[in-house]
């Protein structure tokens, strides 16, 4: 990896993190794992989005527990959405490369040497892997509403298609996050659709890599159908608008 060192952190991964005591625990020994065989120096910030469970308690343990690895945590007092959180991880961190990708690992840890790849090879100021699924006819809804969704942003905001917005595995050049920081109006799940929205039409260096979206059928889905289409649905005719104002 063509990173230089600096003293810092090159790489800081940021973990949003809203009631995941069931598997953070297990999920983080794969992620230090994975960092481990990256020669680069790299710091994990742990950003508690105001969990009702276990999860700040699991975020002490895991600490403790790796007193030799760079981990810091964030505690949020209320909770602000997953956009929110990350540009408060954001905020905290040093790296020159600054990522996410969901704590759940339904998406590997092991695209993390992919995402860096493509970001230094390419040049990108930001890297999204894009989800595709394996046919499961219990989680199609899912597949069926991605579709829909992306289709959606392709038509009124002009994204490509190729960019799977809604994706929770993101890696960004600092410089190039840095200039929005405090200019997002999502705080939430739709935060994603606005970064990578704004990274496109300002002509910034946005790619995408392919990655194998698989369900954890033993944790309970936040997807809720109508509700989030709804939702979603409302908040692209928003953001529509609120481009349409600002040209």
């Amino acid at each position: 990896m063509a990173f230089e060192p600096t003293g810092l952190a090159s790489l800081s991964l940021v973990f949003p993190c809203y009631q995941e005591e069931g598997h953070l625990e297990a999920c983080v020994v794969h992620v230090l794992q994975t960092l481990d065989l990256l020669k680069v120096n790299y710091e994990v910030i742990f950003v508690d989005d105001c969990s009702r469970d276990g999860t700040r308690v699991a975020i002490d343990r895991i600490i403790a527990r790796h007193p030799d690895k760079p981990l810091y945590k964030v505690l949020h007092e209320r909770n602000m959405g997953r956009g929110a959180a990350f540009m408060t991880g954001f905020g905290a961190s040093t790296g020159e490369i600054v990522g996410f990708f969901d704590i759940d690992l339904e998406v590997s840890a092991v695209y993390l040497l992919e995402a860096l790849r493509v970001l230094i090879a390419d040049q990108a100021d930001l890297v999204i892997g894009h989800r595709y699924y394996n046919i499961n006819f219990k989680i199609f809804y899912r597949h069926l509403l991605s579709r829909c969704y992306r289709w959606l942003v392709a038509s009124w905001l002009g994204v490509p298609l190729v960019h799977d917005t809604e994706s929770g595995y993101k890696f960004f050049r600092r410089q190039a996050l840095q200039r929005y920081s405090g200019g997002f109006h999502s705080p939430g799940w739709f935060w994603d659709t606005e970064v990578v929205t704004r990274f496109y039409r300002d002509g910034l260096r946005v790619r995408s890599f392919p990655c194998l979206f698989l369900r954890d059928g033993s944790k309970n889905s936040t997807v809720r159908p109508l509700r989030d289409s709804i939702s979603y649905l409302r908040s692209l005719i928003s953001f529509q608008r609120r481009l349409n104002r600002e040209q």
